[in-house]
């Protein structure tokens, strides 16, 4: 498909101000245009998620996941909503998936199983992304399309070009979306590291090269760092530190966690496991399986020699051994968490074990980390982190780097997206400082619909974005059942029982109160004695007054909270059971 070339110092200076659009499926203002809504991803971080529609047909961009925040009780995942999608489920030609990681890829499994369309994407990100959709059972719902670095391909009415960009995975690519609208670019995670693990180097001059021959339309571009100032460091850089902790920690065992996904981190450690004569002995069913992919397809460098099983760790001597695990999020069944524990069924951590997080908590993970790292230390587990020493190099772009891609790329419109909304408010000003018009700059959040014609791009309404938990199965935690979690965490919950006969209009047992989390009841019989008094009352009223069962239970809960709440100054959860005789 020929690309639509666009000369960005010709188009219409027009303002992007948010309309009242339907938000509807169509394609507004003509064939020509094209639409890109957002899913996910523009506002946390995580659950990233993007449909890109032309002529009727969709093309999404990752399909991710979040891990719950700290106040989602019991919540295992979050995901985007799909509702929109799936009213539209036959017209997704495909999901290009920009890199590996979870908040990318993790929401395929759950998409698939009410949709069916072809993956593109590099080996890697393709043979990260497959495992859960195995584990579904969902493999025949898709296809697997191995791209490389600068391929092109037509999907419908696109054509796709990978680019190259360094990022804490490897093979991430940013996409060149070519459209009846022109260029248009997703960054994909990135970060421009001069001096990567395996040499591959964001390509640059190929967006350059884009940018001065067709110009790009639209740039979408991460933004997780745009608030950090300088220069991200090198991965390269966290190699040598954890080579001198090899070195400070001789004789002692060392446990090293990080991101099973981070190959070149898992080559850095060891690397310096094997210069220290140490073997290597992978924890964690997600380590050990990426560890073994890795290898396979040439990604990851470790002798057989030096690679050990769990089970053989304690045949060596502390000294010669570095176990590699997960868990450095502080996730609730990761090995690092579960040895902190010390409920991990392969190693019993002591005093002479050294632990290295190479990692730097997620925004939202810090309480799960310190929590981990607090259980090590009361082992007397000696723990070295981000805090301590330089034991983690992130993966996407700070200021300057940030700056450097929009000069490059030099695009018409700009859309910040991956990360929280103040890191895309902060991305939209360094557009700013770059030269693009305020105008020409569009800070979009989750539902959003955005439509790129011959006029411009503009907002045009919005599509369902809530966020789906789960817990189990999809579907069954609603907003009521988080904030009802949140009530029984807080406040407790008390249960009242009466059996009448409405017939008779007596009570014939109770009331019968249980409480658990509001107060201790063999501490305040009087107060559970004086709120069984009262909804005996509002009870033998209700039944004179002939009340369905119902309008009973109502005028319980109501007597039940106010006399609750008026001795105790606390709201816990009132229950109300009303049995007929």
């Amino acid at each position: 498909m020929a690309a639509a070339k666009r000369n960005n110092k010709s188009r219409n200076n027009r303002s992007g101000n948010r309309s009242d659009g339907s938000g509807s499926g169509s394609s507004a203002g003509g064939a020509d245009a094209v639409s890109v809504t957002f899913l996910g991803g523009l506002g946390e971080i995580g659950r990233n998620c993007a449909a890109v529609e032309q002529d009727g047909q969709i093309l999404l961009i990752d399909c991710g996941l979040m891990f719950p925040d700290h106040d989602m009780l019991g919540i295992d995942l979050v995901l985007p909503d799909f509702g929109w999608l799936l009213e539209r489920a036959d017209q997704i030609i495909g999901c290009v998936t920009t890199h590996g990681h979870e908040d990318h890829v993790g929401g395929l499994s759950y998409l698939l199983r009410d949709a069916s369309f072809p993956l593109y994407g590099t080996e890697l990100t393709l043979g990260l992304a497959r495992g859960r959709i195995e584990e579904a059972g969902l493999v025949k719902k898709t296809e697997f399309n191995v791209v490389q670095d600068g391929d092109r391909i037509e999907v419908g009415p696109f054509e796709l070009e990978f680019l190259a960009v360094t990022h804490s995975v490897p093979q991430g690519v940013a996409t060149v979306i070519r459209t009846a609208q022109g260029v248009v670019m997703h960054s994909g995670d990135l970060k421009i590291d001069l001096g990567p693990v395996d040499g591959r180097l964001t390509d640059l001059t190929r967006m350059g090269a884009i940018a001065d021959s067709e110009g790009v339309r639209l740039l979408l571009a991460d933004s997780t760092n745009a608030e950090e100032q300088g220069h991200s460091a090198s991965e390269t850089s966290v190699g040598s530190v954890l080579y001198d902790l090899m070195h400070e920690h001789e004789g002692r065992r060392v446990i090293t966690a990080c991101f099973a996904s981070h190959v070149h981190r898992v080559q850095q450690i060891a690397d310096a496991a094997v210069a220290h004569g140490r073997k290597v002995a992978p924890l964690g069913r997600s380590m050990r399986r990426n560890i073994s992919m890795a290898r396979e397809m040439g990604l990851l460098s470790i002798p057989d020699a030096a690679l050990i099983d769990v089970d053989d760790v304690d045949n060596h001597p502390p000294g010669e051994v570095c176990v590699i695990c997960t868990g450095s999020q502080g996730e609730p069944m990761s090995a690092l968490t579960l040895l902190a524990a010390r409920e991990n069924r392969w190693l019993t951590l002591t005093a002479k074990d050294t632990v290295i997080l190479s990692s730097h908590p997620i925004p939202g993970n810090e309480h799960s980390v310190d929590r981990v790292i607090g259980n090590l230390i009361r082992q007397g587990v000696e723990v070295v982190h981000s805090g301590i020493a330089d034991v983690h190099a992130t993966g996407h772009a700070k200021a300057e780097e940030l700056k450097l891609l929009q000069s490059i790329i030099q695009p018409e419109w700009f859309v910040p997206v991956h990360g929280e909304y103040r890191h895309m408010v902060a991305h939209a000003r360094i557009a700013h400082h770059m030269g693009r018009p305020k105008d020409r700059v569009l800070v979009a959040e989750d539902g959003d619909r955005l439509v790129l014609d011959d006029d411009g791009l503009r907002f045009d309404g919005t599509v369902p974005s809530e966020y789906i938990y789960v817990h189990g199965t999809v579907g069954d935690i609603s907003h009521g059942v988080l904030a009802d979690r949140r009530i029984l965490a807080d406040e407790g919950v008390v249960t009242v029982i009466v059996c009448v006969d409405r017939k008779a209009g007596r009570l014939v047992s109770g009331p019968e109160i249980a409480t658990r989390g509001w107060i201790y009841e063999g501490d305040a019989g009087d107060l559970v004695a004086d709120l069984s008094d009262k909804v005996r009352s509002v009870t033998e009223k209700g039944l004179d007054e002939d009340l369905s069962v119902a309008k009973l239970e109502k005028a319980v809960r109501r007597a039940a909270g106010s006399f609750v709440s008026e001795r105790t100054r606390r709201r816990p959860m009132i229950v109300p059971v009303v049995l007929e005789a």
